[in-house]
């Protein structure tokens, strides 16, 4: 069964559909099982690699379904073990997905757009203006390929990635639907973040689902009149309302909030920036994470010495805060969102 002249996307498939699929087929609904024990468990992404399947069934699966739709066109390995890898999707779009490795972790960061509408100016991905949504298999099958390409199981998610999680709100829930499902991927809720810049609406919608993620707000900078030159979509939605969705999200998750705070050189890294943003800090339940910047070509934007963020940071817990600086991956793998797809493709974002 092909769905116009498409093989059927394996990962878009509930077991069901699966089962149901292999019923058309000729073949008991244990061989659908076995197949999605390769898939999900043993990270399989070539029909090929299911050993105990007999080989017809193998070449029928091959050419009714696929595992993965997109493929692999570049790659960037840093110096610290971070993986960036752009993958093109079948209809020319490219998009970034990155695995950093730490002792204990492997966290994937997953795209949900190709492209962003955001428009950060201090970030590469909004550069190009926003393509399209994911689909929920397309955002899944990013940690796929990089367990495929690591060898490594993946421990962590992060929603950090190009293109704002919120605003493709329905493909991010059914990805985490997968993620954390036992039958799937099965990693933990808890070890699962979604990063947004602040959709009040997609946050309450986030803060319904039945599984406890942990939600980080993308603020850098403490109140609206910076806000709104450095995060365009501050124009239409308030600090003040991201902090009252937060505070419903925390209400009914009991799970505390992450602000990201971007350091940028001279712009929203002074006393007074700190003094702000403690103020926020203390509305709600929540912990800050500096992030020093990650200079991308073509932005005008300075990273902050590393004594300007650790006096950043002490301003902060003098006023109480909870705070961490992030460490800084990938510095020589085109490490900031987006560069890995302007290097190799071009501003149109096209393979």
């Amino acid at each position: 069964m092909v769905v116009n002249n498409m093989p059927l996307s394996l990962i878009e498939m509930s077991p069901e559909e699966v089962t149901s699929h292999f019923q058309e087929l000729a073949q008991p609904a244990f061989r659908a099982s076995q197949v999605l024990q390769w898939v999900w468990k043993k990270a399989a992404t070539d029909f090929s690699q299911m050993t105990n399947l007999p080989a017809k069934l193998r070449l029928e699966l091959a050419e009714s379904m696929t595992i993965l739709t997109s493929s692999i066109v570049g790659e960037s390995l840093s110096s610290d073990s971070v993986v960036k890898l752009a993958l093109a999707l079948p209809d020319g779009e490219v998009i970034e997905t990155v695995m950093i490795p730490s002792s204990s972790r492997r966290t994937a960061c997953v795209s949900t757009q190709a492209g962003c509408g955001m428009g950060c100016v201090f970030c590469a991905s909004g550069m190009d203006g926003f393509r399209r949504n994911l689909t929920a298999g397309e955002i899944i099958e990013q940690i796929l390929t990089l367990q495929n390409f690591t060898g490594e199981r993946i421990t962590n998610v992060v929603f950090m990635g190009m293109g704002e999680p919120l605003a493709n709100i329905e493909a991010t829930i059914a990805a985490i639907e997968a993620i954390v499902n036992p039958d799937r991927l099965g990693i933990s809720a808890r070890k699962v973040t979604v990063s947004t810049v602040g959709l009040p609406d997609g946050i309450i919608k986030l803060s319904k689902i039945d599984h406890p993620v942990t939600l980080a707000i993308s603020l850098h900078a403490p109140n609206d009149e910076l806000r709104r030159k450095l995060v365009p979509a501050a124009n239409i939605h308030a600090i003040d309302d991201i902090i009252d969705a937060a505070r419903v999200f925390f209400s009914a998750r009991r799970r505390e909030v992450t602000l990201e705070y971007i350091l940028l050189a001279g712009v929203n890294d002074t006393a007074s920036c700190a003094a702000e943003l403690a103020r926020i800090a203390g509305q709600l339940r929540c912990n800050i994470n500096l992030i020093r910047y990650n200079p991308a070509e073509l932005l005008d934007f300075q990273s902050p010495s590393i004594a300007s963020v650790r006096d950043f940071a002490g301003r902060l817990k003098r006023f109480g805060v909870n705070v961490q600086i992030r460490q800084s991956r990938g510095l020589d793998a085109d490490a900031a969102c987006g560069q890995l797809r302007r290097r190799f493709f071009g501003k149109d974002g096209k393979y």
